[in-house]
């Protein structure tokens, strides 16, 4: 899941990037239309300024032409003004051609005068023309050298930024390998441990079978283990719902005081230092009544979710720290209200602070404000703790080998030494308001209205106070034993499968003990017939032996001796025989309750196996989901990659083309200019000439 949200967390910083990108990249393709658009009125400016300076050029050539001929006309006119003059008078056809070449004469000195005047203005309006022509080209070259800057600095950035994308595309491709080789090493587990799960199945159900045929056949008694071991788990059971329930009834008191303690908290904030109700209260006790306002929403869903943890307790699964899922959700609300009090922690000082700075507040009173901002920080250090122990305790709900089981113990040693570190932090804090309240109560300031909020705000440290006190009520030691065996799967299996075979042993020799005796009964049966039997054929031939011959006393004598002899072989053969069924009944038994012993430790295996083989298709279940929404995630930012590389580089390319036709068109204008200077400078010489 770490890696799933950094992929998901870099891919939109990506797509942030990428936004801020395509934004500039709009930016600069306005500027770059605008100062395409700019470039091409210029060009068309400079067009027709090229045109009315040659149409000038052009006026001024021809001026200039006809201006040699004026002054050829006026020295040939002048030529022969001085030869009328040197003639004479010649009469009145002389005197009117005279007056016809002054005329003649007065109008083309007019007319050189007039186009004197024509080419001044035209020449300062060239030089005026050339002069605002110099500027723009100037601003233009100025323009051109920032777009350069600009480009080079965009380029820059684009090769920068499609490195960096490079970077993380390797760094996502190696990563969602990495997931890969990890949901395929789940995968080979999982059928490992199916392939076990179905071996040992298989082997558990052949003993089972050949146990029940022997039980069935050998066995003449009805094994009561199975009822033992249902009533153990009761019990257990039975002690895990009530530790829980314990625990619930704390949990509720502890919302309940935690909400009365920041209700009452946020009521004080707006009445003293400053009461809201008459003037404006600061900035920051306006944010901190805020957030407390807020404490409903962390606090309550610690109640509810431990309610789903309470309710999730019953007499039908085993209780252990595996199984009891719903913990994780109580310790994320747990974390969540922690985080909450280290947001308002700073304020709570500042607060107090404020509070230090009030005009009536003593020396003593400020004391008291010192003492509360290190009960209050030790409190919060404590919620801190007691959320890091949470947590570890809701890992193995997560992931089984999280935290060995050797170190449960220890970690709820630390969790109970935070209890009674809360408990005596609060007890400390509460001493130091009501000793706070005793000062405040002395100023004359104080209203009647602070003093029912304080008063309220003390009860409620008093009930938080009594409240966090209550975890004592179970003996350490017995809270440890019996957490130890809530804990402990294994340690569990093992007291069961312990007291099993102690009850097995126990009724292995009591059922010893009544085949012994049955069969003792049956022997002494047998001997008493057999006595009887014997006693009457004594009897018989004792009578027979009185009333006969001393032959037959010697017969009767010599069957009592052989009668004798008979009854000691007898006697061996029945010890044998009982010495026989003895040992095969002690064999027989021994075998049957280790078949039966075997039976309950596979079975047990056999459960905790396929609650591991549950929680591990859940596993690979998720861990598939993260690969599947990672292998989703890749693609699409392989293919965003892949269209912001192509956009990056049409864009570049475009970019490298507009650059060239900047750079041909500032070529050609210089070009332009540089004609325009050359010509310009020759028609100077030229004037200066004349």
């Amino acid at each position: 899941m770490a890696n799933v949200t950094d992929l998901q967390t870099k891919y939109s910083k990506l797509a942030q990037e990428y936004s801020k990108l395509r934004a500039q990249n709009q930016v600069l393709k306005k500027g770059v239309v605008d100062e395409q658009a700019n470039s091409a009125s210029l060009k068309e400016q400079l067009k027709q300024r090229d045109q009315s300076l040659r149409k000038q050029e052009q006026e001024m050539d021809s001026l200039s032409f006809r201006n040699q001929q004026l002054a050829k006309r006026v020295e040939l006119l002048q030529e022969e003004l001085a030869a009328s003059e040197a003639k004479g008078k010649k009469g009145k056809h002389g005197l009117q051609t005279q007056s016809v070449f002054d005329e003649d004469l007065q109008k083309k000195i007019e007319e050189n005068e007039r186009l004197h005047i024509q080419f001044y203005e035209a020449d300062e309006w060239h030089k005026k023309t050339e002069a605002e022509l110099r500027e723009r080209l100037e601003k233009l070259e100025k323009d051109a050298e920032q777009h350069h800057g600009v480009v080079d600095g965009l380029t820059t950035k684009y090769a920068e930024t499609i490195e960096r994308l490079q970077s993380d595309k390797a760094r996502l491709e190696v990563k969602a390998q990495t997931l890969e080789r990890e949901a395929k090493e789940c995968r080979m587990r999982t059928e490992d441990c199916q392939q076990q799960l179905r071996r040992c199945q298989s082997e558990l159900n052949r003993q089972v079978k050949q146990s029940s045929s022997v039980i069935q056949e050998k066995v003449p008694f009805n094994d009561t283990s199975e009822y033992l071991r249902s009533v153990h788990c009761a019990a257990f059971q039975l002690k895990a719902r009530d530790v829980a329930g314990q625990a619930m009834s704390f949990i509720q008191d502890l919302v309940a005081a935690l909400l009365n303690v920041h209700s009452y908290t946020e009521q004080r904030v707006h009445i003293y230092p400053l009461d809201s109700s008459i003037e404006t209260i600061s900035p920051l006790n306006q944010k901190f009544s805020q957030y407390l306002h807020e404490n409903a929403a962390y606090v309550r869903p610690l109640e509810d979710s431990f309610l789903q943890l309470y309710q999730s307790i019953t007499e039908d699964t085993v209780t252990v720290l595996e199984t009891v899922v719903k913990l994780k959700n109580f310790s994320d609300n747990f974390s969540s209200y922690t985080h909450f009090l280290q947001k308002i922690l700073p304020y709570q000082l500042k607060s107090l602070e404020e509070e230090c700075e009030a005009p009536l507040c003593t020396a003593a009173l400020s004391a008291k404000n010192q003492e509360l901002q290190s009960d209050i920080k030790r409190v919060t250090s404590v919620f801190e703790k007691l959320q890091n122990y949470i947590n570890l305790l809701a890992l193995p709900s997560v992931r089984q080998d999280a935290m060995p089981h050797s170190n449960t113990s220890a970690v709820f040693t630390q969790l109970a030494a935070c209890l009674h570190s809360l408990h005596d932090a609060i007890k400390e804090m509460s001493k130091h308001y009501n000793q706070k309240a005793d000062i405040e109560r002395e100023l004359p300031t104080v209203t009647q209205k602070l003093c029912t909020t304080t008063e309220c705000l003390l009860g409620s440290l008093g009930s938080l106070t009594s409240c966090t006190g209550k975890p004592q009520s179970v003996p350490y030691r017995e809270a440890l034993s019996n957490r130890r065996i809530l804990t402990s799967s294994t340690e569990s299996r093992e007291g069961l499968t312990q007291q099993v075979q102690q009850s097995q042993e126990k009724i292995a020799r009591l059922e010893q003990e009544k085949e012994h005796w049955l069969l003792e009964a049956q022997l002494g049966k047998v001997r008493l017939e057999k006595e009887n039997q014997r006693i009457a054929e004594l009897e018989a031939q004792l009578a027979a032996a009185l009333g006969g011959s001393p032959n037959s006393q010697t017969a009767a004598a010599g069957a009592l001796t052989r009668g004798h002899e008979e009854v000691g072989d007898e006697e061996s053969r029945e010890q044998l025989i009982k010495s026989h069924y003895m040992a095969r009944v002690g064999e027989l038994t021994t075998q049957l309750q280790i078949s039966d012993s075997k039976a309950v430790h596979f079975h047990s295996e056999c459960r905790a196996l396929a609650k591991r083989l549950a929680i591990a298709e859940k596993s690979r279940e998720t861990f598939s989901e993260e690969v599947k929404l990672a292998n989703q995630n890749i693609t699409r930012l392989q293919d965003e990659l892949a269209t912001t590389k192509r956009s990056y580089e049409d864009q570049l390319s475009m970019m490298s083309d507009h650059l060239c036709s900047m750079n041909e068109t500032l070529s050609k204008q210089r070009e332009e200019i540089d004609t325009l200077k050359m010509g310009s400078k020759g028609n100077a010489k030229k004037n200066k000439g004349r």
